[in-house]
């Protein structure tokens, strides 16, 4: 009816109609969607179409929202390390000590990423063991006070038989991360965290084992280091595979006289189009950047006038910008 009393409703007549509409998040942060054992994060939108007479038709749309945890902060740019030591017993006889040392390069990941593992291996006992590695996914569940926990293989992989008296060494050895939900760790009630287990499978006793925290993230780790790294940090890159040498301290350049004849001054002027394909090929920032060293260096600026008999001012002058 058009008589319609109740404030902010109107009638909708027969057809098609199509309302666009839209909703800002909070700024607040928002946990990760997630589905777990014991409980679940889960978002949607739902509308509702009232009609008279008849019960309301309603409509539910999920849809998700990532958290996002940037790799490239420096506490997760920290490699992680750790050293163990377990001697076996037997009765009164004890065998020699194991050993186990592991180093990773960083704390941060993201999924379909491979997590270099550096590790020795030391048997001194008299038995076979047999190097692992894996990675598991912790979820925690908080409510009324109490808490569940749930804890899952992710990958894993396997070392060679180790025999008394001999060492193994794991010069990066790679352990791929699967598609997995990223870290979350501001929830107040589910908590999903993971950790890299490097062990020894001692059979007959307890394994000797490090863990080593992991957080997966969702944005990737920048090429050229952190994002909030400085440009002089970032060309300080080892820049060999370019077939260019940066010093640290680059020396004064020459003057032009010395090293540029009017020819090739000349021939430096040639158009931008003439530069080969391999340089047209690299992307923009770099481009830009090993672009400048095409160019002839200026001349040097020295403290002695070489004008003398010409009169000067003695007031101190500002270098023009």
């Amino acid at each position: 009816d058009d008589d319609n009393s109740e404030e902010g409703l109107h009638t909708i007549h027969s057809g098609r109609h199509e309302y666009a509409f839209s909703f800002e998040l909070p700024q607040t942060p928002l946990a990760t969607s997630f589905e777990g054992r014991h409980g679940s994060v889960r978002y949607w939108v739902k509308a509702e179409l009232h009609r008279p007479w008849f019960l309301p038709v309603k409509l539910k749309k999920e849809f998700t929202v990532f958290e996002h945890i940037d790799i490239n902060t420096p506490s997760l740019l920290s490699p992680q390390a750790g050293t163990k030591e377990k001697t076996l017993c037997c009765w009164l006889c004890t065998s020699g000590p194991i050993s186990l040392s592991a180093k990773i390069e960083r704390k941060g990941y993201t999924p379909g990423e491979s997590i270099q593992i550096f590790a020795e291996i030391e048997n001194c006992s008299s038995r076979v063991v047999v190097p692992k590695a894996a990675i598991y996914q912790t979820q925690a569940f908080y409510a009324k006070g109490k808490m569940k926990e749930v804890k899952q293989l992710v990958a894993n992989l396997r070392g060679d038989s180790l025999s008394s008296g001999k060492t193994e060494t794991w010069n990066g050895k790679q352990l791929k991360i699967p598609p997995v939900s990223p870290s979350i760790l501001d929830c107040s009630i589910i908590r999903v965290e993971y950790s890299l287990m490097v062990y020894v499978d001692i059979p007959g006793a307890m394994d000797l084992f490090l863990n080593l925290p992991l957080v997966i993230g969702t944005i990737p780790l920048h090429p050229f280091g952190s994002r909030t790294s400085s440009v002089s940090s970032q060309c300080s890159m080892n820049m060999n595979w370019l077939g260019l040498t940066l010093p640290e301290r680059p020396e004064a350049p020459p003057s032009y006289a010395e090293v540029v004849t009017e020819e090739q001054r000349q021939s430096s002027l040639a158009p931008i189009g003439a530069c080969d394909d391999f340089e047209r090929a690299l992307p923009g920032p770099l481009f830009a950047y090993i672009q400048e060293f095409r160019f002839l260096p200026p001349p040097l600026y020295s403290e002695i006038d070489p004008n003398p008999d010409q009169p000067t001012d003695d007031r101190p002058s500002c270098p023009s910008r």
